[in-house]
C-alpha cells in the first residue's frame, strides 16, 4: 500500500484539549477515524502525533492527501 484509502472527502471536525495527544491516521484504514487505530500495521504508514496548547475546534484531514499533515488544507475538493 503505497497511497492512503481516502476514508471521506471532506474534513472531520473535531474538539481537541490540551495535554492530550491525538494520533491522526494516515493510511485511511482507520475504523476510527480521524484517529489511528492500528490498521497501519504492515503497511509504510505511521500516524502522525499532534497535540495542542489550547482547547479548541479543528478540522482534521479525510481524504489524507493534504499537504498539510493531520489538517484540512482544501486538497479533498480537486480528488
Amino acid at each position: 500500500m503505497s497511497e492512503p484509502k481516502i476514508a471521506q472527502k471532506f474534513p472531520y471536525k473535531e474538539a481537541v484539549v490540551t495535554d492530550k495527544s491525538y494520533y491522526w491516521c494516515r493510511c485511511g484504514q482507520s475504523s476510527k477515524q480521524p484517529f489511528c487505530d492500528g490498521s497501519h500495521e504492515g503497511t509504510d504508514f505511521l500516524p502522525e502525533k499532534v497535540t495542542f496548547e489550547e482547547n479548541k475546534e479543528v478540522y482534521f484531514c479525510g481524504c489524507k492527501n493534504s499537504s498539510n499533515g493531520a489538517f484540512c488544507d482544501g486538497t479533498h475538493k480537486n480528488l
